[in-house]
């Protein structure tokens, strides 16, 4: 069993993981699973400046967890989203919190401030998983999401990583702080 920063050769895995939330539920409000191609540049894209992980066990990535950007404008730097999605055979046992543990500490040693988890109202097991790890409800949009055939709210959740103050410097890129801490 291992936490370990994804890679292009995860994608298949992964999407096979994100297939069940996009066609079978309204965690996700896509409405078709992505191509490889198009998963590879989400990654990639992500990797770039924040964190994304996969839990594997035997061989096998059985769950995955990143971060990315919650807001466009440049005043938003210090705040970021996360995301967690798992293999059936794995949920229940903790790898959701040893995840988003793993992506928390990344993105405070980057200088995030804030992270948010953005999660269908619908999916209460999320909302309560948020709740009992230090999340709290921030904001609620009513009938947002149009899926399966009905609307969904959308709840907003947040977490302090560390006190706002100051800044000295807008948050570091994980290529850069990997890079860093790598050479240091």
């Amino acid at each position: 069993m291992a936490i370990r920063k994804a890679s292009v050769q995860d994608v298949p895995a992964m999407l096979a993981i994100y297939d069940h939330f996009v066609r079978d539920t309204a965690v996700s409000f896509e409405y078709e699973t992505p191509t490889a191609e198009e998963f590879s540049c989400r990654l990639s894209e992500h990797i770039a400046v924040y964190p994304w992980l996969v839990w594997e066990e035997d061989g096998r990535v059985l769950g995955y967890a990143y971060a990315g950007r919650v807001f466009e404008r440049a005043a938003y730097a210090w705040n970021a989203e996360i995301s967690c999605y798992l293999a059936e055979e794995i949920r229940g046992r903790g790898i959701g919190r040893q995840l988003y543990a793993a992506v928390e500490d990344i993105l405070r040693r980057q200088g995030v401030r804030k992270v948010y988890a953005v999660v269908t109202a619908a999916n209460e097991s999320s909302a309560a998983f948020h709740k009992a790890i230090g999340y709290r409800e921030a904001l609620t949009y009513t009938d947002v999401g149009f899926k399966q055939g009905k609307w969904y709210d959308v709840v907003w959740l947040e977490k302090l990583l560390q006190p706002l103050g100051v800044p000295d410097r807008f948050p570091t890129p994980w290529e850069e702080l990997q890079s860093s801490e790598n050479n240091g």
